[in-house]
């Protein structure tokens, strides 16, 4: 099963999607983990990408969409790919759609994680994250059990965002707005969005994407 989570900054797609890996073997394929992999990696295409980051460009669609299907034609799918800030726009949306149907792929879902700005501001104001494993902690609703230690890997290297702050998240907010909220009619129209409470308990999100995700492997539909 191939879905998008759609989602504001701050929304807990990256958190979610990580469930989905443990739970269901699937793969995560994040734009700014295959971007950094990229330009680790030496490839011919890792050296593009690391120019035109070092020129501070941004890179270009063909070149993710590039990336995506260097992972789609590659990597063991086990229980199929979850795209993680891809796509952001309707152009990208396009350039998703042609290359699975080049690879013969489906997109099964796109699961909105609905929220209010207000409360995300509150939430997004007291993120972290650990340097190492990813794993986010919130200051009041997940610390980790020991404040200096990652309750997954054991690292001491927490990290905050600089623009994990309010007033920087109503700027990356009207950016999402802009550009990629778009996408909800877009996949509305296609008969493929499901929406859940993205401000619920990380468990009780867990669970609206599992049940969503559940009624399209049942049924092969959202439809109820």
């Amino acid at each position: 099963m191939n879905i998008i989570l759609l989602g504001p900054p701050g929304a807990g797609k990256g958190t979610q999607a990580r469930r989905l890996v443990d739970q269901r073997d699937m793969v995560q394929l994040s734009t700014g983990d295959m971007l950094r992999a990229a330009r680790k990696s030496g490839s011919e295409m890792g050296r593009k990408v690391a120019a035109i980051m070092d020129a501070g460009e941004l890179v270009t669609d063909e070149i993710v969409i590039g990336l995506i299907e260097e992972q789609l034609t590659t990597a063991q799918p086990g229980g199929g790919f979850i795209f993680d800030g891809f796509p952001r726009t309707l152009a990208q949306a396009d350039a998703l759609a042609a290359l699975l149907q080049r690879l013969g792929q489906n997109l099964d879902t796109v699961i909105e994680m609905a929220v209010d700005d207000d409360a995300l501001v509150a939430r997004v104001s007291g993120r972290f994250t650990c340097g190492d494993c990813g794993e986010v902690y919130h200051d009041q609703s997940k610390p980790p059990k020991d404040p200096a230690v990652c309750d997954e890997c054991g690292s001491a290297n927490f990290v905050r965002r600089a623009d994990d702050n309010a007033e920087s998240l109503r700027v990356r907010l009207l950016e999402y707005y802009k550009k990629t909220s778009p996408l909800i009619g877009y996949y509305y129209a296609k008969g493929l969005l499901q929406t859940v409470n993205g401000l619920d308990s990380m468990d009780g999100v867990s669970a609206s994407i599992r049940a969503a995700l559940d009624k399209v492997e049942q049924t092969g539909s959202i439809a109820s």
